[in-house]
């Protein structure tokens, strides 16, 4: 089958960019991207390419090769879905705020949403791609609620889970480690995995391109954000073990890192993970577990969830023991809200719990990080409800500025890894503190050595003081 119109559902993190690449690598093929969100769609089509709801290195310079030639962002879901032959599905999986599953299972509303949305509007034959991070078996469901509601169009449904690390989504789509796609075994079924194969085949090796059956694509997705994360708390787990022993958890990652039956990704102690995906995985990892009545699974992925909370509660915990068991009153500047460096998004960034636990303890906070905005740190708080909007703006101030942010501060604590922060002028920036000056690097990326020279008393995870 040949495929001459794209249409995707949902214009965020995954969808825009995957969609961007697409376009720019595929000429002939005419890709929609549509949303419910008009804000969103309003800044997909921006003049200036800087107001791109999603930052991603690069990807600005995609999107002006591709947008207006075979590349549209719209509102207008039903014309996009009536004239695509292929539908890729990139809805928001958020994990469940209620009912059975609460706090584990993924939402679905979205995505059966979209699927009685096509259903209505479909009078052609169409491939649906599931694109979101979805439980095992989401394919069967999507399929039931097609044939049942359809006008007569047959579906053929796949499973193409990204891989994509924000900050480089960008290189992750042009090079990626392999493309994962997952189909029936029936005669359309194959047909429809080679028509998505040949769209990435335009610019990714054939020997990258992964075909599987469709359950396996979809558990293969949940398994490698929990062995990723797992990986991040194991470390995490042994940087508390390495203060107290004098051990530099550094070179502990260094150490087994060059062994190769481990190797050396996601090896770096930290605040702790976050991101849309780690968390929400390895809850709906739990979830699927304990449905099969595999107790001792599910506990097995708990710890891994149990250990970053606990990472982030501990950093605080640091904070407030230092600075001589009070922050009442004190300044705390943050640098870094977004969960990593070179992105925008901060679902689940450690910085909001550590901020929450702060300002419980009656700290005033100033934050400053170069990509995000003061809306989306005041939502982010607003989201965990443990206080009024109202107080959390009385209690945070964002700058514009990291040496305004640093004024005045009792302590500063890095909670993103953004180069920038690595070349600041930090004579200046203790010259405009309190004494003591102290620094708490959550992300373990400044000189310390250099930071002690000036005067700071300096604290960084996974080392001895």
């Amino acid at each position: 089958m040949k495929i001459s119109s794209i249409c995707c559902i949902g214009a965020g993190y995954v969808g825009g960019p995957t969609m961007a690449v697409i376009a720019q690598k595929c000429p002939q093929i005419k890709v929609t991207v549509v949303d419910v969100n008009a804000s969103r769609i309003d800044a997909w089509n921006a003049a200036d390419l800087s107001k791109l709801p999603v930052f991603e290195p690069g990807l600005d310079k995609v999107v002006a090769e591709a947008r207006g030639r075979n590349l549209f962002f719209s509102t207008d879901i039903d014309e996009a879905i009536h004239e695509a032959d292929m539908i890729f599905i990139s809805v928001n999986t958020p994990t469940k705020t209620y009912g059975k599953g609460k706090g584990m299972a993924a939402d679905l509303k979205y995505i059966e949403r979209c699927a009685r949305q096509i259903a209505r509007v479909a009078k052609q034959d169409k491939i649906i791609v599931e694109k979101s991070t979805l439980p095992v078996r989401t394919a069967e469901a999507i399929k039931s609620i097609l044939d049942n509601t359809g006008n007569g169009p047959q579906f053929q449904i796949l499973s193409n889970p990204e891989f994509l690390a924000e900050g480089t989504a960008v290189q992750d789509l042009l090079f990626p480690d392999r493309v994962l796609i997952g189909g029936e075994s029936s005669e359309e079924g194959k047909q429809a995995i080679q028509a998505l194969v040949a769209i990435y085949a335009h610019w990714v090796p054939r020997e990258r391109i992964l075909t599987t059956n469709v359950w396996s694509s979809e558990l293969s997705k949940l398994t490698a954000n929990a062995f990723l994360a797992q990986r991040v708390s194991s470390i995490n787990a042994m940087s508390e073990i390495c203060e107290k022993t004098g051990a530099d958890i550094d070179e502990v990652a260094q150490a087994i890192g060059m062994d190769s039956r481990i190797g050396p990704k996601f090896l770096k102690a930290s605040v702790g993970f976050g991101g849309s995906c780690f968390q929400k995985d390895i809850l709906n990892l739990v979830y699927i577990a304990k449905t099969y009545g595999l107790h001792e699974v599910a506990q097995y992925w708990e710890q891994v969830i149990k250990i970053n909370d606990y990472q982030k509660n501990r950093f605080s915990e640091k904070i407030v023991n230092t600075l001589y068991n009070t922050v009442s009153g004190k300044k705390i500047t943050f640098l870094g809200w977004a969960f990593k460096r070179d992105t925008n998004d901060t679902r689940e960034s450690p910085a909001i719990q550590v901020a929450d636990n702060l300002i419980s303890e009656q700290a005033k906070l100033g934050v400053y990080d170069p990509k995000v905005s003061p809306e989306r740190m005041y939502t982010d708080l607003d989201h965990l409800n443990t206080r009024s909007e109202q107080e959390n703006r009385a209690a945070v101030q964002v700058y514009t500025s990291p040496y305004d942010a640093c004024h005045g501060a009792h302590a500063i604590a890095v909670l993103t890894e953004w180069e920038e922060f690595k070349s600041y002028d930090w004579q200046r920036i203790y010259e405009s503190m309190p004494k003591p000056a102290f620094v708490f690097d959550g992300r373990g990326i400044l000189d310390t050595t250099a930071l002690r020279a000036i005067g700071f008393v300096c604290y960084t995870i996974g080392k001895g003081s």
